[in-house]
């Protein structure tokens, strides 16, 4: 069914409908969730909260897909779970040069892209997905929930900037810093993934 009566229905009090919808989108704020806090337990509780708190405030949805906005509300979720915990990553690698400000993806994530992938090709990608997640967690977690929403979730600048309430900028300036910051983390670790290696954008995570 369109997403679009989906989202009329599930506003119309259609419990149903609005399950339709968490189906259709689970794996994209459960995996976020984990990739921002690191542990499964506090990844689904993030995400369940996610859709309890868009189920109540559906009718605020405007002009923007039902996806990029649960993954906002996803987002602010961790990253307020991680300044409560007052975590900070063990090293910071935001002080390193800054990449090409572009509008491309940054292939390495790609690995990260499909989590329902076959069995094959996850002990292929298992050390390089392990490498990336170690390197996503020395980002700051504003920097690992930009780069996430735009290279791994797909979502283009002005949605990620919507989504983390901060300017156009921002975001570019923090995807460009993150990628570099990725890529140099990944080199050091002799896992920057090949172009044979690499995942098409469009799968879901």
């Amino acid at each position: 069914m369109d997403e679009r009566i989906l989202l009329q229905d599930a506003r119309g009090g259609d419990l149903d409908a609005f399950n339709r919808l968490v189906l259709a989108h689970q794996n994209h704020a459960y995996s976020f969730a984990y990739r921002m806090l690191g542990e499964s337990e506090g990844a689904a509780d993030a995400a369940q909260q996610a859709f309890l708190s868009a189920y109540r405030h559906l009718g605020e949805l405007r002009g923007e897909s039902f996806r990029s906005w649960l993954l906002r509300i996803v987002a602010n979720a961790c990253l307020d779970e991680l300044r409560r915990r007052k975590r900070r990553p063990a090293v910071s690698l935001e002080d390193l040069a800054a990449g090409e400000d572009d509008e491309r993806s940054d292939e390495s994530l790609k690995v990260l892209a499909d989590p329902a992938e076959g069995p094959e090709s996850a002990v292929v990608r298992s050390d390089q997905r392990r490498a990336i997640e170690d390197c996503l967690a020395l980002l700051t977690p504003e920097a690992r929930a930009t780069v996430l929403l735009v290279d791994v979730h797909a979502l283009d600048y002005s949605e990620a900037a919507r989504a983390l309430r901060v300017a156009l900028g921002t975001v570019k300036s923090r995807v460009a810093r993150a990628r570099a910051d990725l890529r140099d983390c990944l080199r050091a670790k002799g896992e920057l993934p090949p172009s044979s290696h690499r995942l098409e954008s469009g799968a879901s995570a």
